[in-house]
């Protein structure tokens, strides 16, 4: 599946980022093919948002489309916006 069509809410891993240039955009805000981030939500016609390591970032439709991922072991946990614990 794609970075699109992840579910809100889910930990996903990257697998393969589509070409050169966004592979080295995505490696400077410390996503590479391999690293786990957590679906937040897409925004209503604009980018995707993901959280990693403590920082949040959007990600353009067109790019997210074109990132394959696959559903990460471990814990599903509600992404609403408030950053409390999880359960």
């Amino acid at each position: 599946m794609t970075l699109l069509e992840a579910r809100k809410g889910s930990r996903i891993r990257i697998l393969q980022i589509p070409d050169d240039r966004a592979r080295a955009q995505c490696i400077r805000f410390g996503i590479g093919e391999g690293t786990v981030v957590d679906w937040t939500e897409p925004l209503t016609v604009g980018p995707v948002l993901v959280r990693q390591a403590n920082q949040e970032i959007c990600l353009g439709r067109s790019l997210a489309a074109r990132i394959l991922v696959e559903e990460a072991p471990g814990e599903r946990h509600d992404a609403s916006p408030s950053h409390g614990a999880r359960a």
